[in-house]
C-alpha cells in the first residue's frame, strides 16, 4: 500500500518466469484509462469503494521526486456506473481537488466516522515547503455526493504550533498544514475510544531521519491534536539526542537499545509505517521503518497500564544485531504462517535481501527465511492469496528490475518464487503495489504504481480460483461479569483472512449476543486498523450473557469466534408481574423476561417465551387492570392507551425478542406495563402472560 523510490538502481532483468507453466498474472491494460494525465509519476496506489456501489475503485498518489503532480482516481465502471466491472474511468477532473504536490503516500480512512472512505495524503518539502492534507468524502455527514473529496486540510488539524504541541512555529504552513518529509502515515484508534487516529512519520530533511514522528489523535469529528504528553516543542524541525521522546517513554536517543522505557528513538529515516496488535493484548503497536537505520517497534502500554503510552522495544522485539541500517524501504504485517499473530515481510532487511520474520506470539521476532531472488531492489510488498488456498502469498514491486511472486509453500509462512515479470531496468519502475479483486471474479488482480511518468500496469489473474476461506477469528477480547449501567463497554477482536488487512477491513463484522437464551440485535463491529476490530456492548443487560464474533468476506465466507460469557446484574427493582396468568395448550402461560435495565439512551430488550411456533401479540401500555376475564379470550392485566403493539410468531424454541430504544429525554421513574397472549390458550382462544410493569432509572 505504500511507496519509497529514493535509492540508487541495482539489479537488471532476470527471467521471466520461473517455476510455472504458464504465468500466474498477466499484463493487461485494457480496462485502464488512457489521455491526458495517466502517464504520471505514481509513488502510491490505493484501493476503496469510494462510492459504496460494492466495487473497487483506485486513487494514486502522484508527483514525488519528478516534482508537483496531480493525485488521481480511477472509478471502476461496475454498480453505479451500470458498465463492465474491472474497467476504470479517471473521473480526477470531477471528484478530486485541483491541487498539485509531491505526494508519496495516499490512505483511504473514515477519519470521522460516517461510514464513507476519506483521504490523506503524505507530502514531501523535498524540493518545495508542502504538508500532508485531508480530504474529505461529501457523502454522509457532508450532505454532497459520494466518492467526490474536498481539501479540508485547514480545518483538521488542532493546535498546530500551539500550546502542546511540538511543532516549531516556524514550520507552520498558510494553507493550515505544516512543513514535513513524510512518505508514508497509517492510521489506527490507537487509544481505543473508536475512532482513527494518525502515526505521522518522517523520513527528514536530505533523508536525515532527524524529524520525528508525531501522533495525533482523532477527537471523534474528524479532527487531530497532537499526542504529546511530554508538553515538549521544537525549535526546530529537528529533535536533538536528549529531548524528551515526545509520545514515547524517556528521552529521544538515536539508535538506542534500551528497552526499559529510559530512552526511545523517534526519529529515523521511516519510508513504512505499520501499525497492528503485535503482542496480542488488542491494543496497536506500531512498526515503525527507515530508509538508512535499523527498523523499530514500540509497544503501546494502553492495555497494561490504562494510560496511552508508547514503549522502544526494538531491541527486545527484533532478533540481535538484526539490521544492517541501510535500504531498509519498506515492510508489511501480516499472519502468514496461519499461528493467529501478526509476521513481519522486511523489504530489504538487511540489505537487498528480503526476509520473513515470525512472531512468537508476544512480539518477539525471529528470522525464518531469506526470499530466494530477493537481492535486488525491491521497493513496495503487499499480501494476497492468488491462489486460493487460504494462506498469504507475496507480491513485490521492483524498481530496477523484475517484480515478483512468492507462494507461501505449506502456510508456515516459507515462500517460493513463482513468477517475475514486468520491464526490465531502463524501463518502468515499480513504486507500488496493491492486491483486490477488482474485476469482481473471484481472484486478487494487481495494480502497479510506475515511476517516471510511465503508466500504470494491471496484472489479471489467469488462475480464476473462487475464494471458499472464511475470515478467521483466534483471539477475543474477554468480558468479565457486569453491573448493568447506562454507558457501553468496548470489546475486541483480531480478525485474519487470506488477505493483506487493508482488505479485511472492509469485510461486514458482527458481534452475536444472546441474554438467557434470547438473540438479541447483531452489534455492528468497525475496523481499529492492523487486524482489530471494535465493537461496543450494551452495558445494561441483565441475565446470563452468551457471544460470538462473526465476519463475512466478500464472497460470502463467514468465520465465527469462540463464545465469551459473562454475566450482568442489577439490584434496581425496575421489574414486577401483577394480576393473572392464561395457560397455554401446554399446561404453562406464556412470560416476558427484562433482558436490560431501562435508562435512557439505552435499548431496553424484553425477551418472550411461549408454545414453540406460537403467534404472539404483545402490548405496552399507560395503565393496568389486573385479572380482568375476557370470556373465551384471556385474561387481560393492561389497559389505558396502546404505546405499542406487535405480532408475529415464536421461534422453534418459543422466543422472540423486542428491542425497544429509550430516548434520552426520557425521565427516571416513568413506569409503563405490557402484557403477552399467545394464539393457543388452554380454556380460550388466547393465552395471556402476567402483566409485567417497567420502571425507567
Amino acid at each position: 500500500m505504500r511507496s519509497y523510490k529514493f535509492h540508487a538502481l541495482a539489479a537488471g532483468a532476470f527471467l521471466g518466469l520461473v517455476g510455472s507453466a504458464r504465468a500466474q498474472f498477466v499484463i493487461d491494460n485494457s480496462g485502464n484509462p488512457t489521455g491526458a494525465g495517466i502517464a504520471s509519476s505514481s509513488e502510491n496506489v490505493d484501493f476503496g469503494d469510494v462510492d459504496l456501489d460494492g466495487d473497487w475503485d483506485a486513487v494514486f498518489a502522484d508527483g514525488g521526486d519528478d516534482g508537483n503532480d496531480q493525485n488521481r482516481i480511477w472509478i471502476n465502471r461496475g454498480g453505479l456506473q451500470a458498465g463492465p466491472i474491472g474497467v476504470f474511468l479517471d473521473e480526477t477532473a470531477t471528484r478530486f481537488p485541483a491541487i498539485q504536490d509531491q505526494s508519496r503516500d495516499i490512505e483511504f480512512v473514515d477519519f470521522e466516522n460516517d461510514g464513507d472512505l476519506d483521504l490523506y495524503i503524505s507530502n514531501t518539502a523535498q524540493l518545495t515547503n508542502q504538508g500532508n492534507k485531508w480530504w474529505t468524502n461529501q457523502g454522509f455527514l457532508q450532505g454532497g455526493s459520494l466518492g467526490f473529496y474536498a481539501d479540508e486540510t485547514s480545518t483538521r488539524w488542532i493546535g498546530l504550533g500551539g500550546a502542546g504541541s511540538s511543532i516549531p512555529p516556524g514550520a507552520l504552513l498558510p494553507n493550515g498544514t505544516f512543513i514535513d518529509w513524510s512518505c508514508d502515515c497509517d492510521f489506527g484508534d490507537l487509544d481505543n475510544d473508536g475512532d482513527s487516529d494518525l502515526v505521522h512519520s518522517s523520513y527528514g530533511g536530505a533523508f536525515g531521519g532527524n524529524v520525528p514522528t508525531r501522533l495525533f489523535l482523532n477527537d471523534g469529528t474528524g479532527r487531530f491534536v497532537e499526542f504529546n504528553p511530554s508538553g515538549f516543542q521544537l525549535t526546530t524541525n529537528n529533535i536533538a539526542n536528549g529531548n524528551p521522546a515526545l509520545w514515547a517513554e524517556g528521552i529521544h536517543q538515536s539508535n538506542t537499545t534500551n528497552t526499559s522505557g529510559a530512552q526511545a528513538d523517534i526519529a529515523s529515516s521511516a519510508l513504512d509505517i505499520d501499525v497492528g496488535d503485535l503482542d496480542g493484548d488488542f491494543d496497536l503497536d506500531i512498526l515503525h521503518g527507515a530508509r538508512q537505520e535499523n527498523p523499530r517497534i514500540f509497544r503501546n502500554r494502553l492495555q497494561e497500564t490504562g494510560t496511552l503510552s508508547f514503549r522502544d522495544v526494538s531491541n527486545a522485539a527484533l532478533p540481535p544485531n538484526w539490521s544492517t541500517g541501510a535500504d531498509n524501504y519498506e515492510q508489511e504485517l501480516g499472519d502468514f504462517d496461519g499461528d493467529g499473530d501478526l509476521d513481519i515481510y522486511g523489504l530489504n532487511w538487511p540489505g537487498f535481501n528480503d526476509s520473513m520474520l515470525r512472531n512468537n506470539g508476544s512480539m518477539v521476532f525471529t528470522q525464518i527465511q531469506v526470499l530466494p531472488n530477493s537481492g535486488a531492489d525491491d521497493n513496495e510488498g503487499d499480501f494476497l492469496d492468488y491462489d486460493r488456498d487460504g494462506d498469504l502469498d507475496l507480491y513485490v514491486a521492483n524498481f530496477s528490475g523484475l517484480d515478483k511472486l512468492y507462494r507461501n509453500d505449506t502456510g508456515n509462512g516459507v515462500m517460493s518464487l513463482v513468477q517475475q515479470t514486468g520491464v526490465s531496468a531502463g524501463g518502468a519502475a515499480s513504486l507500488d503495489a496493491d492486491c483486490v479483486d477488482f474485476d469482481g471474479d473471484g481472484d486478487p488482480d494487481i495494480i502497479v504504481a510506475e515511476d517516471s511518468f510511465a503508466a500504470n500496469r494491471t496484472f489479471k489473474n489467469t488462475l480464476n480460483v473462487q475464494d471458499v476461506h472464511a475470515p478467521r477469528i483466534p483471539r477475543i477480547e474477554a468480558v468479565s461479569n457486569k453491573v448493568a449501567a447506562k454507558p457501553g463497554f468496548p470489546v475486541r477482536a483480531q480478525v485474519y483472512d487470506n488477505e493483506s488487512y487493508y482488505v479485511t477491513w472492509y469485510h461486514p463484522t458482527f458481534v452475536n449476543l444472546t441474554v438467557g437464551g434470547f438473540a438479541l440485535p447483531a452489534i455492528k463491529a468497525l475496523t481499529s486498523e492492523g487486524q482489530i476490530f471494535r465493537a461496543v456492548l450494551p452495558g445494561n443487560l441483565v441475565g446470563s450473557v452468551s457471544g460470538t464474533w462473526r465476519s463475512t468476506d466478500r464472497y460470502n465466507n463467514t468465520g465465527t469466534s469462540a463464545a465469551f460469557n459473562y454475566t450482568g446484574s442489577t439490584a434496581l427493582n425496575f421489574y414486577s408481574s401483577f394480576g393473572v396468568a392464561t395457560n397455554a395448550t401446554n399446561g404453562q402461560a406464556p412470560t416476558v423476561t427484562a433482558l436490560s435495565v431501562p435508562f435512557a439512551g439505552t435499548t431496553l430488550h424484553l425477551g418472550l417465551q411461549g408454545a414453540a411456533g406460537a403467534s404472539y401479540f404483545w402490548y405496552l401500555t399507560d395503565a393496568q387492570i389486573p385479572g380482568l376475564v375476557l370470556p373465551g379470550l384471556a385474561t387481560l392485566n393492561v389497559t389505558g392507551n396502546i404505546l405499542l403493539n406487535l405480532n408475529g410468531s415464536l421461534d422453534a424454541n418459543g422466543r422472540a425478542t423486542v428491542s425497544l430504544p429509550v430516548g434520552n429525554s426520557i425521565p427516571a421513574g416513568l413506569t409503563v406495563f405490557q402484557q403477552l397472549f399467545t394464539l393457543n390458550g388452554q380454556a380460550a382462544l388466547l393465552a395471556g402472560s402476567f402483566g409485567y410493569a417497567i420502571t425507567t432509572q
